[in-house]
């Protein structure tokens, strides 16, 4: 089997997404409700930030994602987006510029590459090729991912597979509880109904502790949806599962090249904002004197002309915070 260095970042041609979610006419209006009360916790539009707020307000998933992870319960559901408002705020991680946390992925410790068989894209995590000493940029890149995650998701598609791979991992190389928990609250809070499986495989007895460290933390449905030492090709088609993992897409991971993929199919610019033709048919144009240009925005299908413009001037002064990282406590 021949090796390649193509990243899959689309999904199987015979793919069904799944689940569907269908909701009651109670249930659509309470969307409804939702949507409301969180247009009322919205930034002002002169802040630079606002537009960032109404673009992952306006996705089709985020309220049904938090009134699904709270059950249907309006304050919670409430509670729940005012916290990840107010987080996404001051980590800004849909501007987290690709360079800030670059370094990170230099050994493939963490790579997005292949879909399941319901449409979810595949976040590897490799413990065991952690570069870096411990430092809030490791959660930033974390937090990347799981935001190139959701930029890769097809349409209909609301969650994402997490592979985690121990092999070769030493208690010198997996990440320390402390950041672990970080990682737990960040994604079960501030990303929920995001995790669609958590698979472990290669778990050596020496770690077991690390999960019993972490246990008490997960809440009981992302613990329902872990699966240790699974048969993966019952969940991932084979030619989206890693052959190291008995697929047979034979990647071979090399950093300039997945990192520079990655970068163009999530349409992500060097300052964190996104990429957008100058053209709407293509990604890059030619000027006047036939050299090509890109520019950025916030492809906000309602911005007009005047609204771009003013973003952009803000986005000039907007500076992304990278050394504070919340350490609020966790909520079961």
């Amino acid at each position: 089997m021949s090796s390649t260095h193509k990243v899959l970042t689309t999904p199987a041609l015979s793919t069904k997404i799944a689940p569907v979610h269908v909701y009651t006419a109670e249930q659509t209006a309470q969307l409804s409700e939702l949507r409301e009360y969180s247009d009322t916790l919205l930034l002002p539009e002169s802040d630079p930030y606002h537009p960032w707020e109404l673009r992952w307000l306006n996705k089709s998933d985020t309220i049904p994602r938090y009134l699904r992870a709270s059950k249907w319960h309006m304050p919670d559901a409430q509670k729940r987006i005012k916290a990840t408002l107010e987080w996404r705020r001051e980590f800004k991680p849909d501007l987290i510029p690709p360079d800030e946390v670059r370094i990170e992925s230099e050994t493939g410790k963490i790579i997005l590459n292949g879909f399941d068989l319901d449409g979810r894209p595949i976040l590897y995590m490799r413990p065991g090729r952690e570069n870096t000493e411990t430092s809030p940029r490791q959660l930033r890149h974390l937090v990347w991912c799981l935001e190139r995650a959701k930029d890769l998701m097809p349409e209909g598609q609301e969650s994402l597979v997490i592979i985690v791979d121990y092999k070769s991992t030493t208690l010198r190389t997996n990440p320390p509880i402390s950041v672990a928990r970080k990682a737990l609250h960040i994604l079960q809070q501030h990303y929920v109904e995001t995790l669609g499986r958590a698979l472990v495989v290669n778990l050596p007895m020496l770690l077991n502790f690390f999960y019993k460290g972490i246990s008490p933390f997960l809440d009981p449905v992302t613990r329902d949806k872990m699966r240790f030492n699974p048969n993966l090709l019952e969940l991932i088609p084979a030619s989206h599962l890693d052959a190291d993992f008995g697929g047979t897409h034979n990647y071979e991971f090399e950093p300039k090249s997945y990192w520079d993929q990655i970068i163009t199919a999530c349409g992500i610019a060097p300052d964190g904002t996104r990429v957008a033709a100058v053209e709407p048919t293509s990604p890059e144009s030619e000027s006047a004197d036939g050299e090509k240009t890109r520019v950025s925005s916030v492809m906000l299908a309602d911005t007009d002309t005047e609204s771009a413009q003013k973003i952009s001037d803000e986005l000039e002064k907007m500076r992304v915070d990278t050394t504070t990282i919340s350490d609020a406590p966790l909520v079961s």
